[in-house]
């Protein structure tokens, strides 16, 4: 299946000078089989600073809106939470597709305007949620699923050390907080093996009164089973996820940005006990190229616009809770 007419290779336009995009999301583009043609800044020098550093072969633009004059196929849009929406829209009214950064925007109705934006525009659009895309992230469905049986609990912390009250993490106007940030990992986690909750009760911190959540802490609730999560910008780094069923359990660190570490399961059934080595991959290059495939095909893209729109109809329920502090029903 071509692009634009070309072979398959997808060019991509990057918006703004990100780390994430610089440090991961571009090198996984360089290492696939499409390309980097463009970067925009608001600042055109920085721009190309940008390129030279990273020795690409692509030009560079001043103004996010200049970039939709690149040659270009796709969008990939790493800017603050707050700027997703916008610039998602944007794109897709120049007819490029899109693959934005987790969260896709800052609540779930914004969410459904972009899908519903993007659909009417032809084009495809997919949340970055590059850990779904790491092998460790399906075998541990996958063991779940098979070796154990019903399950009670599961519990999921990320947390990390931010100490710089400048930082866009914890800017309100931008879309900043611990749950847009690292808390909506997991939270998918969660949900990735229990479902959707029936209710959430969070409660929530802001401990550099910045205006946001830097600490929180929620009971998930369903029928048969309970879910907690801890995230947060207050404590060392750790990435945790804990699944107790009635006939063992499972248990694993790194588990939603492992780099392409290996990451080492451990876990229990039935009297039995497995250490199980799942070898590293580069999650991002997965999502890269998962992302190009299914806009290539017009097929819906990995991470489904039920999958975003879930995850972040339950971030709002948390938003909520936290906000009132009393228990929140989803629909």
């Amino acid at each position: 299946m071509c692009v634009s007419g070309r072979d398959s290779t997808m060019r991509f336009g990057i918006l703004g000078t990100a780390d994430i995009a610089r440090g991961s999301t571009i090198p996984a583009i360089v290492d696939s089989e499409h390309e980097v043609a463009a970067v925009a800044s608001r600042d055109g020098a920085k721009a190309q600073s940008f390129i030279d550093d990273l020795g690409l072969d692509a030009d560079a633009y001043e103004g996010y809106e200049a970039l939709f004059d690149a040659d270009i196929d796709a969008v990939y849009n790493p800017l603050p939470n707050g700027l997703h929406a916008e610039w998602t829209e944007k794109a897709a009214d120049a007819g490029l597709h899109v693959l934005c950064e987790k969260p896709l925007t800052v609540d779930a109705d914004e969410a459904e305007r972009v899908f519903e934006h993007c659909a009417d525009a032809g084009v495809t659009v997919m949340e970055a949620f590059m850990y779904q895309f790491h092998p460790a992230t399906a075998r541990i469905r996958e063991i779940v699923a098979e070796e154990l049986s019903t399950v009670r609990n599961v519990s999921s912390a990320f947390t990390f050390s931010l100490d710089d009250p400048e930082d866009i993490r914890v800017n309100p106007d931008l879309g900043g907080g611990s749950l847009m940030d690292v808390g909506c990992y997991p939270l998918s986690g969660i949900r990735g093996i229990l479902g959707e909750p029936e209710r959430v009760h969070a409660n929530a911190l802001d401990t550099m009164d910045s205006g946001v959540d830097t600490e929180m802490s929620a009971q998930l609730e369903y029928e048969d089973a309970t879910g907690q999560v801890w995230f947060g910008f207050d404590t060392p780094h750790r990435q945790h996820l804990r699944v107790d069923a009635e006939n063992g359990y499972l248990e694993a660190e790194n588990v939603y940005n492992p780099g392409t570490d290996n990451v080492e399961l451990t876990y229990s059934a039935d009297g039995g006990r497995t250490t199980e080595v799942v070898d590293g991959a580069d999650s991002y290059r997965l999502e890269v190229e998962a992302f190009a495939e299914a806009a290539e095909s017009g097929a819906e893209p990995p991470i489904s616009e039920a999958e975003t729109l879930a995850n972040m109809r339950a971030i709002d329920a948390l938003y909520e809770s936290a906000a009132q502090n009393e228990p929140v029903a989803l629909d």
